[in-house]
C-alpha cells in the first residue's frame, strides 16, 4: 500500500508549497484537489492545485507539474473533483459534468489513473428517482473515462452534514446496497468505489462486510476518521444532522478500529493507494497545526500500512 493525502485540505497553497510540504513529510502520494479556480461553495471544496484545463491544453504546463512532483519524489496517484454530479439545476450539473469530464482528460495526458469524485444526488428526488437519470448524466462520462483509460473512483460520504444538506445529502453512493443498485445501471468497469471508512461509522453500516462483498470494486482508499457523540446521539437519535452527533477527526482519535480496517484490505488483496483525508477542526486554526495534522495522522497510520 502507498501512504498517500488528499490536498484539499491545504487550501490558498500553491501546487509547489504543497507538493514541497507532503515530500518533507514523506507522504509517498497525493490526491490533488481539482476544482475550478474560484469562489468555494462548500468547506474543502473550490480548492485549486492543478488547473486541469490548463493541463489539457498547456503541454509545458502539464510536464512541469510531473517534473515538479517527480523531482521531490511524490506521486500524482489521483485528480480530486467532488461537486454534485446530480444537481438538480440543469446549468450547475452541466458545469460540474464538464469539469469532471475535463479531469478525466487531464488525468489521462497526466498519466495519472484514477479521477474522484461524486456520483451527487438530485437533492428533490427519491434514490430510485436518480438512479432513473444516471445512464443519461454518466453514460456519456463514463464514456470518455473508458476511452482515456481512467478510473473514476466515488467517494461513499453521504454529503449529509447538517440543515443545508437535509433530507438526503448530495451523493446517492453512500451504502453497499446503494452501490449494487448503482453498479446494475452503470456496470462500466471504469466505475469503482473510494472507500472511507469513516462515513460507515455514523451510519452503522459494516464496513469488513462491504470490503469483502465488493473487492473487485474497491480502487481508492481515505484514512478519515469521525468520533460519534453518544450523549448527542442517544438525545437527538439517528435521524438528527449528522454533525450533531459525530466529528471529523485525524486517524486515531476516532471510532474508525483501524487495525481491523486495514487487516480486511490486505484480506481481499489490495495493494492500492490510501490517502490521509484530514478534516479534523481542532487543527485548523493556523497553518503550523495543518501540517501538524498531516505528520501526527501519517505517524498513527505507519503502524498498519506497508
Amino acid at each position: 500500500m502507498k501512504m498517500g493525502f488528499i490536498t484539499s485540505l491545504l487550501d490558498g497553497w500553491t501546487y509547489e508549497e504543497m507538493i514541497d510540504e507532503v515530500a518533507r513529510i514523506g507522504i509517498e502520494c497525493v490526491e490533488v484537489a481539482c476544482w475550478p479556480k474560484g469562489k468555494a461553495e462548500r468547506k474543502y471544496g473550490g480548492v485549486t492545485h492543478i488547473e486541469v484545463d490548463r493541463v489539457v491544453e498547456d503541454d509545458a504546463y502539464a510536464r512541469h507539474v510531473l517534473d515538479y512532483a517527480g523531482e521531490k519524489g511524490v506521486d500524482i496517484c489521483a485528480l480530486a473533483y467532488y461537486p454534485n454530479n446530480l444537481d438538480p439545476d440543469p446549468e450547475r450539473r452541466a458545469f460540474f459534468n464538464d469539469h469532471l469530464v475535463t479531469t478525466i482528460r487531464a488525468a489521462a495526458k497526466l498519466g495519472v489513473p484514477k479521477v474522484t469524485t461524486f456520483i451527487g444526488r438530485m437533492t428533490d428526488k427519491t434514490f430510485e428517482e436518480n438512479l432513473e437519470v444516471l445512464p443519461e448524466v454518466w453514460g456519456p462520462i463514463l464514456k470518455v473515462a473508458e476511452e482515456e483509460g481512467i478510473r473514476v473512483c466515488i467517494e461513499n460520504c453521504p454529503m449529509l452534514f447538517d440543515a443545508s444538506n437535509w433530507p438526503g445529502g448530495q451523493n446517492i453512493m453512500t451504502s453497499p446496497a446503494n452501490w449494487e443498485r448503482v453498479f446494475e445501471v452503470l456496470p462500466s468497469k471504469n466505475l469503482g468505489i473510494a472507500l472511507d471508512p469513516s462515513h460507515f461509522v455514523w451510519q452503522q453500516i459494516d464496513c469488513a462486510a462491504a470490503i469483502r462483498d465488493f473487492a473487485d470494486r474497491i480502487y481508492h482508499v481515505h484514512f478519515k476518521d469521525i468520533k460519534l457523540k453518544p450523549a448527542e446521539l442517544a438525545r437527538r437519535g439517528t435521524m438528527a444532522y449528522p454533525l450533531d452527533i459525530m466529528e471529523p477527526k485525524i486517524p486515531g482519535w476516532g471510532d474508525v478500529d483501524w487495525g481491523d480496517f486495514v487487516s480486511q484490505l490486505t484480506m481481499i488483496g489490495y495493494d492500492g493507494d490510501c490517502c490521509l483525508e484530514i478534516e479534523d477542526r481542532f487543527f485548523e486554526d493556523s497553518r503550523e497545526h495543518l501540517v501538524q495534522s498531516i505528520e501526527l495522522s501519517k505517524r498513527y497510520m505507519d503502524q498498519f500500512v506497508i
